[in-house]
């Protein structure tokens, strides 16, 4: 009796521990999970001039972990100064404004290196 008993059981094991036959079976690795962590605030800044190369440029930004704004400024070799202004967020996106300080100066041309050929004499 206790035979039939144990194989009832054991039968009855099987059939919770088989699958459904509703559910589909999984083939492969499981999905890799997604980790959906707060921004991190944060600021930097920094600055470079040098009088020797002619680099000036500088470069500012915070963030409250959500929206990150700040701004950048590059000397132009035409001697303006372009100033970029920017925010950006998950639902904006980057949005920038870009102005630019002084006037745009070109140096004269060089005259030629070479003059006119030397005369033929005969």
């Amino acid at each position: 009796m206790s035979a039939k008993l144990f194989l009832l059981a054991a039968l009855v094991a099987v059939a919770c521990a088989a699958p459904k036959p509703d559910s589909p079976p999984s083939y492969g690795p499981p999905p890799p999970p997604s980790y959906k962590e707060p921004g991190m605030p944060y600021n930097f800044a920094y600055a470079v001039r040098d009088d020797y190369t002619g680099n000036d440029f500088a470069h500012d930004e915070n963030s409250d972990g959500q929206v990150v704004s700040g701004s950048y400024r590059v000397l132009l070799p035409d001697g303006r100064t372009q100033i970029v202004t920017f925010t950006s967020d998950h639902y904006n996106g980057y949005q920038a404004e870009v102005a630019y300080e002084g006037e745009a100066s070109y140096p004269a041309p060089a005259p030629p290196a070479y003059g006119p050929p030397p005369p033929a004499y005969a």
